[in-house]
C-alpha cells in the first residue's frame, strides 16, 4: 500500500521524525529508509533504539494516528497509474488483494477513499504473525482469494515486500519509489504503473511463468 498504491511514505517519515525528536533523539532520512516496507514491530524496535521510550504497540498506534491525520489534512496521494490499473483489473475480472504491513484500520481508511471496490481481500500487519519479508502475508492473501500463490502477481515498491513476494512463490514485480530495488531479485522492474493495464500484467505473468517452465 504505502509507496505502491499511495505515496504515504513522506507522511510516515515526518511522523517518525517528530516522535523521535520528542524524546530528544535525531532521525535522518537514511534512518527512515530502514523502515520502508518493514513489519510494524520491527519498525517500532528500531524507533525504540533511536530513543523512543514507548511500548512497541504504542509506537505503532501513535504513528498510525499521525499518518491518518496527515491523510485527512493533505489528502491521499495515489501513485501514478495505481488506481487506474486496479479499476481495469476489476473490470476484466482479475481478483485483487491488498497486502500491507500497516494496521488494518489504516488500510481500510485508504481503501475507503477509492471510488470503487478495488480489493477483494485485505491482509494487514495486524492480521499476520510473521511480517514481510516472510511470505505469510502473501500466502494468507492467496488463501483468502482462493488461488494458488503461483498464479499471483505481487506488485511491490520495497526490498522487504519484494522478498516476501518472491519467497511466497508469486511472480514478483517491482515498482521502485523511495528505495532501489536493484539486486533484490524481482522477476521484472517497471519504472511506474502509469500507462500500464491488465494486459501488461497478464503478459508479464505469461512471460515469467513460460520462462520458468511452469504449466498453467
Amino acid at each position: 500500500m504505502d509507496g505502491t498504491l499511495v505515496d504515504t511514505e513522506p507522511y510516515w517519515m515526518a511522523a517518525e521524525t517528530t516522535l523521535v525528536e520528542s524524546f530528544g533523539g535525531t532521525w535522518s532520512h537514511e534512518d527512515a529508509l530502514q523502515l520502508v516496507g518493514n513489519g510494524l514491530i520491527d519498525s517500532a524496535i528500531i524507533l525504540q533504539d533511536a530513543g523512543v521510550d514507548m511500548a512497541p504497540e504504542a509506537i505503532i498506534s501513535h504513528l498510525t494516528d499521525a499518518v491518518q491525520a496527515s491523510l485527512r489534512t493533505h489528502g491521499v496521494p495515489f501513485r501514478p497509474g495505481a488506481r487506474e490499473l486496479l479499476r481495469e483489473l476489476k473490470t476484466v475480472g482479475i481478483r485483487t488483494g491488498l497486502v500491507t504491513m500497516s494496521l488494518r484500520r489504516m488500510a481500510l481508511g485508504v481503501v475507503d477513499l477509492i471510488d470503487f471496490e478495488a480489493f477483494d481481500v485485505i491482509v494487514a500487519g495486524d492480521d499476520v504473525e510473521n511480517p514481510k519479508p516472510h511470505p505469510e502475508p502473501y500466502l494468507q492473501a492467496a488463501t483468502l482469494l482462493g488461488i494458488d500463490i503461483a498464479d499471483a502477481v505481487v506488485i511491490e515498491d520495497s526490498p522487504t515486500g519484494l522478498r516476501a513476494g518472491i519467497a511466497s512463490g508469486a511472480v514478483a514485480l517491482g515498482i521502485p519509489h523511495i528505495v532501489s530495488l536493484d539486486e533484490v531479485g524481482a522477476h521484472e522492474l517497471w519504472p511506474s504503473l502509469a500507462d500500464k493495464g491488465a494486459a501488461d500484467v497478464v503478459d508479464l505473468f505469461t512471460r515469467i511463468t513460460s520462462m520458468s517452465g511452469a504449466s498453467r
